[in-house]
């Protein structure tokens, strides 16, 4: 069953509309800061609304809207610059915004490399991305959809109990104005459906989930196979055992895969190779991975969980190899970490109301390779097949890496029974020239992995 979409009792929303009026109120702040005494100055404005519905052992359980406007300011005279955020619009607030970032710009230290995007790498116009689904779902819409999620989990045999599903949807409009001369927004939405339940009694039970998120609804999956998935992976963890400690080939699922992306990003990330703080500062234009590797953050892909028109500065958004036949080819940047090393913006510059700009990845993936993850396990004689983490331990400026895990054991190239209480234990360097990609590469989260294996890791057991 797919999830319906009734309006709800309102106006219908004009994206076009609503993108102008945020334009037109931080346009105004800005130049409200300008005539104040900023050199520069930059605003930003989200609004949102949002709408989820829980279901828990076939009762309805929890419905929860918000609806929102966060407002950023950032000024900047000569090279010291403040940030000020604020939910109030009227022009009071703004008078009152206005003067709090002067005054604190004027008294904070100078950063050297700050500054707004320059025009010649401002996005001209922005594509359209395809990232809005004007469809609202009503609650009931949603609670029926959850109930279905639940439903199907819990009649999958072994299920023992519920934490519950939910189905979820919102709306976004991002909207950016520069006193360099950008003035630009866009509106996305998204859709989500999940489930989680419990199999087994005591201290031997077991729990794990699904889920499924999209921009556009068509794009979900099935409530009922959510479901299904989620009590199918629950059952297929009980009776988990531990293994003995061993050096052998480690398999990542492909929900969990991505987490190796998501630490590549971290450590190819502007500030941290500023910072000298990354295990991977001077690996630029060298060999990281394994020869035939491919890695794109492609920032531009229709309907993409993180796509972007532009970045949280107004610079022009395209597809980059970040890693090309096995060599980084590339740091991911906002203005001011290239200003730092002397380069110039990658287009990553993610923004808060909060903060100052930083580098952040948009659609981040592993491209696939030949082989199907039956044929990467196949000669596996002993290993270990992930499909749980836990913890985060990781050393961002070595590169060592430890991190708890759950999964089933490999023997003889077949998935075997499930263990649990593991420890994989290795360096990401030596990971990932280790890495070799499954096939099964799908757009889920917005960094995304194939299966992958890496072998010669070692897993601490019993």
């Amino acid at each position: 069953m797919t999830m319906t979409a009734p309006r709800l009792e309102t106006e219908p929303f004009a994206p076009a509309g609503a993108e102008a009026e945020a334009l037109e109120c931080i346009s105004d702040l800005v130049a409200r800061a300008r005539a104040a005494g900023a050199d520069a100055a930059d605003a930003v404005m989200f609004r949102g609304a949002s709408l989820s519905a829980t279901q828990r052992l076939g009762e309805r359980e929890d419905l929860e809207r918000s609806e929102s406007d966060d407002i950023g300011l950032r000024v900047m005279i000569g090279k010291r610059q403040a940030i000020v955020a604020s939910t109030d619009a009227s022009p009071r607030a703004f008078d009152q915004l206005v003067e709090r970032a002067i005054s604190m710009a004027r008294h904070a230290l100078e950063d050297p490399d700050c500054g707004l995007a320059h025009d010649a790498s401002l996005a001209p116009e922005l594509p359209n991305l395809d990232l809005f689904d004007p469809g609202e779902p009503s609650a009931n819409a949603l609670f029926e959809t959850a109930a279905v999620a639940e439903d199907a989990a819990r009649a999958v045999p072994g299920v023992t109990n519920s934490e519950g599903a939910s189905a979820s949807w919102g709306r976004g409009t991002a909207a950016l104005v520069t006193s360099a001369g950008f003035a630009g927004s866009y509106t996305t939405s998204r859709f989500g459906v999940s489930a989680s339940v419990l199999a087994g009694v005591g201290t031997a039970m077991q729990t794990d989930y699904d889920f499924s998120s999209a921009r556009h609804q068509a794009d979900l999956e099935g409530a009922a196979v959510v479901g299904r998935n989620a009590g199918e992976r629950t059952v297929r963890r009980l009776d988990a055992r531990k293994v003995a400690t061993a050096q052998v080939p480690v398999v990542y699922e492909w929900r969990v895969a991505g987490g190796l992306l998501h630490h590549l990003a971290a450590a190819i990330g502007g500030g941290a190779i500023a910072r000298g703080t990354s295990f991977l500062k001077d690996r630029r234009g060298k060999p990281v991975f394994a020869p035939g590797t491919t890695i794109v953050d492609d920032p531009r892909r229709a309907r993409g969980l993180a796509s972007r028109p532009c970045d949280g500065e107004g610079v022009r958004t395209h597809t980059l190899a970040v890693v090309e036949d096995g060599v980084l080819q590339s740091w991911l940047l906002d203005t001011r970490t290239a200003n730092q090393l002397g380069l110039r913006s990658t287009g990553h510059a993610s923004r808060g109301t909060g903060a100052p700009p930083s580098p952040s990845p948009s659609n981040l993936y592993l491209q696939p390779g030949p082989m199907d993850p039956e044929a990467l396990i196949a000669d596996i004689k002993s290993g270990l097949f992930v499909t749980g983490l836990i913890g985060f331990g990781i050393n961002p400026v070595t590169g060592d890496y430890s991190r708890g895990v759950s999964g089933f054991w490999i023997e003889n190239g077949e998935i075997t029974h499930p263990v649990h209480e593991m420890t994989i234990a290795g360096n990401l360097m030596d990971m990932f020239r280790a890495l070799t990609p499954a096939n099964d590469l799908a757009f889920r989260y917005g960094v995304d992995a194939p299966t992958v294996r890496i072998d010669g890791m070692t897993v601490a057991g019993a």
